[in-house]
């Protein structure tokens, strides 16, 4: 599968694996699916179990489509409203474990949701197929509503466990070293323990030495290089992070 190098506000590259087109459209028809339930329920329930037919009668052409949109608006909102709720995810996503990120390392917001959902109506003309050519022809699986939005769905199908997260397991009576840590996010910190654990792994002394620079920098922090080593340094912030929010428990 293809890489994207995306790099973070922290001026670190990170490869993630892009999605396919077969991933993303089994996705689509998983939300499509769910749409098509919700709006079955929506008629049955109007029509059958409320019996609320007597409504539309009398109402002109226009009133009853009025209505129609009211009832499927959920339906129309779906896929801007839950990536925002759900950090770049809907159900469908979900359950086939991709994700839309930014591609300058941000964190996508509603706003970028919006421009991908405004232009979903140009991407799914002619059954879908404008969208599927620019994703196929784009270098990065990207359909229009991407390419606008400045995002890419990425997959997430990667064993994880404690070491790939921001987790880290600290005893009970473990003493912090920097408080400044609270200045950094959850994204902050996802950063740093991952660029320092695939440092660790190939003994890359040089990333190590940038990592632990410029977390440094950032929490202006003035560290006595003859009492902690610079990995030292690293692993203590990760442990102190997790100390102060919390994310041990």
């Amino acid at each position: 599968m293809s890489q994207i190098a995306i790099n973070t506000s922290q001026n670190v590259n990170i490869n993630f694996t892009i999605a396919g087109v077969g991933e993303r459209m089994l996705a689509f028809i998983i939300d499509l699916l769910i749409k098509v339930a919700y709006g079955v329920s929506v008629f049955y329930i109007f029509f059958n179990v409320l019996n609320l037919e007597y409504i539309l009668n009398g109402l002109d052409q226009w009133s009853v489509r009025a209505v129609y949109i009211i009832l499927l608006f959920p339906v129309f909102i779906y896929p801007v409203v839950l990536e925002s709720l759900m950090e770049g995810q809907t159900p469908g996503k979900k359950v086939m474990k991709i994700r839309v990120v930014k591609i300058d390392g941000y964190q996508a917001n509603f706003g970028d949701y919006l421009v991908r959902w405004f232009f979903r109506l140009i991407d799914t003309s002619f059954a879908g197929v404008i969208g599927l050519i620019s994703m196929i022809v784009s270098k990065n699986n990207q359909r229009l509503g991407d390419i606008a939005s400045g995002t890419a769905v990425i997959s997430l199908k990667n064993s994880i466990d404690i070491s790939h997260t921001i987790l880290e397991n600290i005893k009970e009576d473990y003493i912090p070293s920097f408080p400044q840590v609270i200045a950094l996010s959850d994204n902050d910190m996802r950063i740093i323990k991952e660029n320092y654990t695939k440092a660790l792994q190939q003994d890359d002394r040089q990333v190590i030495t940038k990592l632990s620079d410029k977390i440094k920098s950032i929490l202006k922090l003035e560290v006595d290089a003859t009492k902690i080593t610079e990995r030292q340094f690293i692993g203590t912030v990760i442990k102190d992070y997790n100390y102060y929010t919390g994310k041990d428990h």
